[in-house]
């Protein structure tokens, strides 16, 4: 069984990193920022230690995630002006 259900995941475009927005199966939410190289057939690998921070909100996870990860806020403006 999973220990967390991602919510949502925001992706750069060139496809290198991702941030996954996450709900505990406790009811509160956690992300982590994760990235990838072309070259490794390995996958996604974790960048940071976010995934240990508790929000008890998904709003407060989204304005903590776009606060420390800097590429965040331009991907979800563009993911919003897409819909």
């Amino acid at each position: 069984m999973a220990r967390v259900k991602v919510i949502v995941s925001y992706e750069l475009p060139s496809g290198d990193r991702c941030v996954d927005i996450f709900r505990r199966m406790d009811g509160t939410f956690g992300f982590e920022e994760y990235r990838r190289d072309a070259e490794d057939p390995s996958g996604w690998f974790a960048l940071g230690v976010y995934s240990d921070q508790i929000f008890h909100l998904e709003s407060a996870v989204t304005d903590a995630a776009v606060n420390q990860i800097t590429w965040l806020s331009d991907v979800i403006a563009a993911c919003n002006l897409s819909n």
